[in-house]
């Protein structure tokens, strides 16, 4: 499927010229979006714009945000990393050579620097070495040409926003749209960030506050592949829900920095759940844990794990559904292209029945329609 034929001319804002549309009966639910279900089955999961609708859009621009909850998204997920003087900002690393145009500007070719991340030493350029007003000169650029080779026509439109135009981002589309929008920040590599002075917790849970978002009903959901600084944030005052991401291998690095031998396997085990459950809301794994793939790469049969995780009391929102064949199943896929899209409707509606609570997905009408087909059956 060619991935034109997913979307056709919706009229958007500015900020987020010449995007797309679903039908009407399509779009998402016009009630509050929720951690805990609103309904029994898959009627009731959440449909989550992963880096706003990053299938369409350059990744974390206001453009792509506004473009998932257009296209049906109840929460738009920013991930957050810190500039120089302090100031969240929506990025998906530290390091921004690959999502910006900074190559491309001699006067910062000076900065571009080896660092250790996670214990890897990477080469780049790096949020933390710049202003909000240097940020502010840079353009987004597209992550993953060779795949969404058309997302490079937008190359250069759009700036690096902050957390804080993403929540009046959120305030507007919700009044616009007649539904409650919600935001779901992750925390990016918050040692690393504690280690250089650039602390994240105080600064997220300050910019809730000031925003009046700082409450238990709030359509905020704070989640991070870290473990001890969602705690962090529980003991600061945070009072939104949470969600502890869980990757398909290795450890929250918080842990390997300090000795601690617990792998997201470890975590993902009936008693670490108990365990999550007194600081969290839900887990958020890699799909692969909800339904592996056999040795063939075709879609495999569901694991105890959601099942395990709704026992502790708490939602499972895997990531991240992509439409392309390169991201699918092999026994998914349509064509022969790594780029075309393929049967990525089917592979979610195939969770849902697994009974998850919401996905991930970088194609917000994709999830839309796959959350309708499976309440339908």
């Amino acid at each position: 499927m060619n991935r034109r034929t997913v979307i056709t001319g919706l009229a958007l804002s500015p900020i987020a010229a010449t995007a797309t549309t679903v039908p009407a009966q399509a779009v998402g639910r016009s009630s509050t979006p929720t951690v805990r279900r609103s309904k029994p089955g898959p009627a009731g999961t959440l449909v989550i714009g992963h880096r706003g609708a990053s299938g369409y859009r350059p990744e974390h621009t206001l453009a792509s945000y506004e473009l998932a909850a257009r296209l049906g998204a109840d929460f738009m997920e920013p991930d957050v990393v810190v500039t120089k003087d302090g100031v969240l900002v929506c990025r998906h690393e530290p390091e921004i050579g690959g999502t910006t145009d900074v190559a491309s500007h001699p006067e910062f070719a000076a900065r571009r620097v080896t660092k250790t991340l996670d214990g890897v030493a990477v080469t780049g350029w790096w949020a933390e070495d710049f202003t909000l007003a240097e940020l502010n000169t840079l353009r987004a650029v597209e992550r993953l040409p060779a795949i969404r080779q058309e997302n490079t026509l937008y190359d250069g439109r759009f700036g690096i926003p902050t957390l804080q135009q993403v929540l009046d981002l959120r305030k507007d589309l919700s009044r616009k749209l007649g539904r409650e929008i919600g935001v779901y920040p992750e925390t990016k590599h918050p040692t690393y960030f504690q280690k250089a002075g650039l602390a994240l917790e105080g600064r997220l849970l300050g910019l809730l506050r000031r925003n009046g978002l700082n409450r238990g009903d709030a359509p905020i959901i704070v989640q991070s592949f870290e473990t001890t600084n969602l705690q962090t944030l529980r003991e600061l005052g945070l009072r939104t829900r949470v969600v502890q991401l869980f990757g398909a291998s290795g450890a929250p690095y918080d842990l390997v920095s300090t000795g601690d031998p617990r792998t997201y396997a470890d975590l993902a085990t009936p008693e670490e759940l108990r365990r999550i459950a007194r600081y969290g809301d839900g887990i958020g794994p890699d799909r692969s844990l909800v339904i592996p793939r056999r040795a063939d790469g075709s879609l495999g049969s569901p694991t105890k794990l959601v099942d395990n995780a709704h026992t502790a009391g708490l939602v499972v929102h895997p990531y991240t559904f992509r439409a392309e064949n390169t991201f699918l199943p092999v026994d998914m896929r349509r064509g022969t292209a790594d780029a075309d899209f393929g049967r990525a409707i089917d592979e979610q509606v195939t969770f849902l029945r697994a009974g998850i609570d919401g996905l991930f997905t970088d194609q917000a009408d994709i999830g839309v329609i796959a959350r309708a087909d499976a309440s339908a059956a």
